[in-house]
Formats: structure tokens, C-alpha cells, sequence
């Protein structure tokens, strides 16, 4: 399989009567998603769209929506799909910056096309052919677009499959927006096995997230750290029923360690893999099913055919087991940034001039059996008591005083003096910091706490520290 469509192609002949995808009542098949796939494709030509145009995509989630990326793919369209919630200004910005032929905010069009049209030939593209712009937010504020190729995207695909093992009798529910790599994935990851892929929205993925989970009969979660602690807390409540999930995932941010042992707690057979990576590489270290309780703060070995290195600032390979840049290199490290050349080079140089590598500007080091263990990203490492501290280990930290529900950490800028913390508690802003120096080097506690009734989130599951910074 080299082109994105060829997973379904392959899902349709070999399982052509399996449910492929459901959102609501709405269900396709995946003999049905194929046709509507090709129906989309040609229906995607006929509105002047050619190989190599850009069709961004701003509508609500849909059962169709699987059929148009696929559709796109057929024919050698690139797509970027955006999240409705998204601000006009972001979205607008999008779109003078990639030039689309086609701006979808609804799919009424395409549901028409499904139902009525027809099929005819379209010249499609070739492997190393972009297939879709993922946008990505940057220090600058504006999203910049990352470019992956169809060669890319079937590689991360298939070695990310090759860890997680879907099974074809699998139901993966996707709560997560399309505009985030990881929940555009799992549309891809379903159909590598044909299994079930169950769409949802942000709002499913709150309190109603477990009857969701057992009204479809998920037996796969894709999640994320504020998701995940959602539902351990839904199931602590006596009396709910667990749903039937043997597998959750999880990327994006570290998940609590006391909020992963709550969810194997409660959900009998539950397995747990954690990963790491980025929109330039999609998963860079995935963790074998249930190694974190053998491996704790470890995210993950290299995905198959591709090698992770930990740098000095020079570029040298530091020692195991000493800090230093995470650096991808493999067939999962994407092209680079649409039309921003200078942030290309410096991102994804080139030894030699010639073979590709990405530095991802976070932080971290390798064990002796090549796992990674995450520290924190460039931005999130900062000076405390004359201290180096990384976000990543005092929110950590916090989670683990009793009565913390959810904590975040503020880095301190523009020369201000120490970071903050954000706790949602019942406990005072002094209780907080003092149980905190139970659980972390006094030097590294940050010198201010406030008590704030939510953390505010962005629409893929991340803490906002923009929103945070003016609570």
C-alpha cells in the first residue's frame, strides 16, 4: 500500500459488510464508505479541484467525514481539516495562507454527491504526493501547516498500527477533533484494521462520556490526560457501570500515573499505552501495552524503522541516561512547514545536505533499552530558586497532592520571578504548596498558587496556557 485510499480499498474487499465507521444512528459500511469515497472524488473534480489543490475542511463531525479524506486522497487533493470551534480570525488565516480551491463548512454538498452521483476515473496522485496540511500551533500564535505526503502518512499509520494493534472486531471511539493529528489517525488506524471507528464530539467526551462508550460498545479509547481523568472520576462514582474498553492510548501531554492505576482499577482487563510525539512525526515513541507499570515516567521505545536520538546543543549524542533534545529520524518525520522555508531548515535539517531528521525542541533521555523519558518541551523548562524545573514534572507533582483534581503550571515570562500554579481544589493556595513540598524538591515548588474552579483546555485536550495566563 503506498497511497492513504488503498487502506480502505484493501478494508473493502477483504471485510466489505463490517460496519467501518457510525456517528449517531448513522452507520457506513465499508463497501458503502469506498463508493462514497469515489463518488466524493469524482464529485471533488467536477468542482474544478486537481491533483495537488487544497481543500480545507471546517465542518462539524459526520459520518461522511472519513469518505471526503479518503475522497480527497483519490483524487490527489490535499486536504487540512479545521475545527468548526476554531476562532474566524485563525480560520481565515488558513485559508490566504494555503489557497484553497474548496472551502467546506458543511457537507450538504457532499452528502448530495454520496446519494445521487456517480464514478468516473480522476487522475489521482502519486506516493510522494501531499495529502493533507495538519495546522499546528506555534510560539508566534498564527497556526503554521505541516505538509505529509502520502508515503508519510501510510508509514506512521501502519508502524503505529504495527504497536497498537487494533483488532478488526474493535469499536475505537474518536471524541477527539479531526484537526488534531491523533484523532485524524485514528480514522486511518480503523481502517488499517478493519475495525469500527465510532465519531463523537468534544461535548460526548464530557459527562456523558461513559454512557457514549457503553451505548456504541467501545472496546478501544484514543484519549487524552483531561479525558482520561474525566472518566476515572465518572467511574469512582458508585453504581456506574464500566464500559467494555480493553485498550486506552494516550498522547499529547503525560497522563497522571494515579489517574491511570484509578482507570485499571475500575475497568476490568484494561490495558494502557502510552506515546509521545508530534504533528511533524505523528508518534515518535510508543510504549508497549502496560510497560509504564514496569517502566514508570517512560513514554515509549521507536516506532519500528526509525530511531530516536537525545542531543547536546551541537548535536552530539549525549550519554544514557543525561538530558538533552529529542530527535526523530525516519520515515515518520514529515516534509516540513507549508511555505515557511527558513522554519523548515531549522526544524528538519539535513546532515550532509541530504538525509532528513527533526529536532522537536522538547527534552528528554534514554535508559539503556532505548525508552524514552520525557522532561519537558523547551518552552516549559524554566528557572526556579536558581533551579532548572520542568512543567511537565511539577504538574506531576501536584497531581499527586490529595485534593488536587486537575493543576497546571505557568512558566514564569518576561522576566517575572518564579511560576505559578493553577489548582482546581478545595484546599487553600497555602495547603496546596505546602503538600506540594511533599512531593518535590522545596526549590522547585513554584513561589505562588491560585485556586481556580476549571483548567482551561484547548479543543484537542491540551491546557491553555494563553487562557491561563489571564485567569
Amino acid at each position: 500500500m503506498t497511497l492513504l485510499h488503498d487502506f480502505l480499498d484493501r478494508a473493502a474487499r477483504s471485510r466489505p459488510d463490517s460496519l467501518a465507521v457510525g456517528h449517531g444512528d448513522a452507520t457506513l459500511t465499508y463497501r458503502e464508505l469506498r463508493r462514497a469515497s469515489a463518488r466524493i472524488a469524482t464529485w471533488l473534480h467536477r468542482q474544478g479541484v486537481r491533483r495537488g489543490d487544497r481543500v480545507v475542511i471546517v465542518a462539524p463531525v459526520d459520518v461522511l467525514m472519513p469518505a471526503l479524506l479518503y475522497g480527497c486522497s483519490r483524487a490527489g487533493a490535499v486536504f487540512s481539516v479545521l475545527n468548526p470551534r476554531s476562532p474566524e480570525v485563525a480560520i481565515t488565516h488558513v485559508v490566504e495562507d494555503c489557497e484553497p480551491v474548496l472551502v467546506l463548512r458543511d457537507l450538504d454538498e457532499v452528502r448530495k454527491a454520496v446519494a445521487c452521483g456517480d464514478e468516473e476515473a480522476v487522475a489521482g496522485p502519486i506516493a510522494v504526493d501531499p495529502v493533507c496540511l495538519v495546522y499546528t500551533s506555534g510560539s508566534t500564535g498564527m497556526p503554521k501547516a505541516v505538509v505529509s505526503t502520502h508515503a508519510q502518512v501510510v508509514f506512521a499509520a501502519q508502524a503505529i498500527q504495527s504497536q497498537l494493534e487494533y483488532l478488526p472486531n474493535d469499536t475505537v471511539f474518536c471524541a477527539l477533533p479531526l484537526a488534531f493529528d491523533y484523532g485524524l489517525y485514528q480514522v486511518f488506524l480503523s481502517t488499517l484494521a478493519g475495525a469500527r471507528l465510532q465519531l463523537g464530539s468534544a461535548a460526548d467526551a464530557g459527562p456523558q462520556l461513559v454512557r457514549h462508550l457503553r451505548a456504541c460498545g467501545a472496546t478501544v479509547l484514543p484519549a487524552v490526560p483531561a479525558m482520561a481523568a474525566g472518566l476515572a472520576r465518572m467511574l469512582a462514582r458508585p453504581g456506574t457501570q464500566p464500559p467494555s474498553l480493553r485498550l486506552i492510548t494516550n498522547t499529547g501531554a503525560a497522563m497522571q500515573a494515579e489517574v491511570v492505576a484509578e482507570l485499571r482499577h475500575q475497568i476490568f482487563g484494561l490495558q494502557v499505552q502510552l506515546m509521545f510525539g508530534l504533528t511533524e512525526c505523528k508518534r515518535a515513541a510508543i510504549m508497549p501495552k502496560d510497560e509504564d507499570l514496569r517502566r514508570p515516567g517512560a513514554c515509549g521505545k521507536a516506532l519500528p524503522g526509525t530511531e530516536i536520538l537525545v542531543v547536546d546543543p551541537d548535536g552530539t549524542p549525549v550519554p544514557v541516561g543525561e538530558v538533552g533534545e529529542i530527535v526523530v529520524r525516519g520515515p515518520n518525520v514529515m516534509s516540513g512547514y507549508w511555505r515557511r522555508p527558513e522554519l523548515t531548515a531549522h526544524r528538519f535539517p539535513r546532515d550532509e545536505g541530504l538525509f532528513p531528521k527533526l529536532r522537536t525542541g522538547d527534552y528528554g533521555r534514554l535508559d539503556s533499552d532505548g525508552y524514552l523519558y520525557f522532561v519537558g518541551r523547551r518552552d516549559d523548562i524554566y528557572k526556579e530558586h536558581g533551579s532548572r524545573v520542568s512543567v511537565t514534572e511539577v504538574e506531576a507533582a501536584a497531581h499527586r497532592v490529595p485534593g488536587v483534581e486537575a493543576a497546571a503550571v505557568l512558566p514564569p515570562v518576561n522576566g517575572q520571578h518564579g511560576a505559578t500554579l493553577f489548582a482546581v481544589t478545595d484546599l487553600s493556595a497555602e495547603q496546596v504548596l505546602a503538600l506540594l513540598r511533599e512531593q518535590i524538591e522545596d526549590a522547585k515548588a513554584p513561589r505562588s498558587c491560585v485556586v481556580v474552579a476549571e483548567i482551561p483546555l484547548t479543543p484537542n485536550g491540551k491546557v491553555d496556557r494563553k487562557k491561563l495566563s489571564h485567569v
